[in-house]
């Protein structure tokens, strides 16, 4: 009888990409693919998208008896992560325990050092291969000594090797026959089916706030394009999926590649809509081609513009000149698709002047969206040193880029977070009173952004109270 690994994800909220949507867990659709394909019975149970509790996770692997039960992390989610695991030992202390994710890739000797009791295994980066061969020696009684893990032997912390990255992306089966799809929405589009994929894997910038081009180790793999666009018409046809965000960090990376799968696309002809992040300096790349982005079905797109000042932007490493960051939203507002872009603030010199620096910048931009961010020092971060004096929050699950963790010198984290949310209040109440210019798609999107932004986002009391007449009156007859 095939051993049964089960993957749950940790049952946390914030209240930030759930307000748009409900996300699949694709890393774990892919390892779940892996193992499947190597004889194991496995079951996704996206405890987070149903909004289950720790009750019901522990009825759940009560009823399914797994030999193993795996999670991941971001550093937000650690601590519900931990407590799944910490479930699944409660009901079976046999059970064999695995977390992946970025912040275990890095922090795993903090982890094993604090729950080397919950957690058997800790996956350090991308777990298809890894967590595979791993099983293969565990569930054999052998030595789990596999490239790409952390764990505990006879009280001391084993590391082993790094694993070399996955080098050929279009051989990892992806286990789309577990997900229920009927969990997945894109929450602008009524009754659609959404699904969270992957074209290529990775980044090659050097911007010292980010996890991920550290989790990818600054390389940038690809998938062949027909492999992938052939991948979203199975999707389309299969599953009924009808709107499809691609999870990469840069899928415009290779401009030829990139313009192939537009052209696949448009040859297609899918009932499908794509939503996707990029560089700004990818779009202004590709001016001379950005008809095909619309006439593919991309429907919004994220570019972060990251700061209002130059210098933070060089602090960061961003690599961007402020004035990119403009006409690359203008290309994308001019093309029809959604713009969206973010503001990461709080750094130790922020002032009440620097947001209202910011806030007046993305008035200028005029992305459709925009999002005033909170700076999260994740402890492995390269601006991690340089924030470290200022941090006064050590919860982890406060690491979500809503609530202010590091302390400015000449400001409170409270008034931190007054002067964030009073930046994104009176930017949306700017692009409210302007609604009537937009074209007919783009105001009806705004319409139903605004309904979510109101009654279902971490922002929703900030959308609500005393409003400018103009904009009272379209809340009071769109909205309500």
């Amino acid at each position: 009888m095939p051993k049964k690994v089960l993957l749950i994800t940790p049952p946390y909220h914030c209240g930030v990409l759930e307000s748009a949507g409900t996300w699949m867990p694709l890393g774990m659709v892919y390892v779940a693919g892996s193992l499947q394909n190597a004889g194991y019975k496995v079951s996704i149970y996206d405890a987070m998208s149903k909004y289950h509790t720790i009750v019901d996770i522990k009825k759940y692997i009560e009823d399914y008896c797994p030999d193993a039960v795996g999670t991941a992390a971001y550093t937000s989610s650690l601590n519900d992560a931990i407590a799944v695991l910490r479930i699944a030992k409660d009901v079976n202390p046999e059970t064999v325990t695995f977390l992946g994710g970025i912040h275990p890739a890095f922090c795993w000797e903090e982890i094993l050092k604090k729950e080397g009791n919950i957690v058997d295994y800790i996956i350090r980066g991308e777990g298809e291969i890894t967590t595979t061969e791993l099983f293969r020696n565990v569930f054999s009684g052998r030595n789990p000594d596999v490239p790409g893990i952390a764990y505990i032997k006879d009280g001391k912390i084993i590391l082993t090797g790094d694993r070399p990255l996955i080098t050929d992306l279009d051989s990892l089966p992806a286990a789309w026959n577990l997900v229920e799809w009927q969990d997945y929405s894109f929450k602008t589009k009524k009754n659609s089916t959404l699904a969270v994929i992957s074209s290529s894997r990775g980044c090659t910038q050097k911007c010292t706030f980010c996890s991920q081009r550290l989790f990818w180790r600054e390389k940038w793999r690809a998938r062949n394009p027909e492999n992938f666009v052939n991948e979203l018409e199975y999707l389309n046809y299969t599953y009924g999926v009808d709107v499809a965000m691609i999870a990469d960090e840069t899928p415009t990376y290779d401009r030829k590649r990139w313009e192939k799968i537009l052209d696949l696309l448009i040859a297609k002809k899918l009932d499908l809509e794509i939503l996707m992040e990029t560089r700004v300096d990818d779009i202004l790349r590709d001016r001379d081609i950005i008809d095909k982005y619309t006439r593919a079905g991309i429907l919004h797109i994220y570019a972060g513009a990251e700061s209002a000042n130059q210098n933070t932007l060089d602090r960061y490493h961003k690599n961007l000149k402020i004035e990119q960051s403009k006409e690359a939203i203008d290309l994308i507002n001019k093309a029809g698709i959604i713009s969206e872009t973010s503001f990461v603030l709080g750094m130790p010199d922020e002032t009440p002047d620097s947001i209202e620096a910011a806030l007046k910048l993305a008035k200028y931009y005029n992305p459709d969206l925009a999002f005033f961010l909170a700076i999260a020092p994740w402890p492995y971060s390269d601006i991690y040193p340089e924030l470290a004096p200022y941090i006064e929050e050590f919860d982890y699950s406060k690491y979500n880029l809503i609530e202010p963790i590091v302390k400015p010198v000449n400001m409170t984290r409270e008034d931190l977070n007054k002067h964030l949310l009073r930046a994104f209040r009176e930017f949306y109440i700017d692009k409210l009173s302007k609604i009537e210019e937009l074209g007919e798609f783009k105001k009806n999107y705004m319409i139903k952004v605004t309904r979510l932004l109101i009654n279902d986002s971490y922002l929703s009391e900030q959308m609500k109270g005393e409003m400018p007449p103009n904009v009272k009156q379209f809340i009071e007859k769109y909205i309500n």
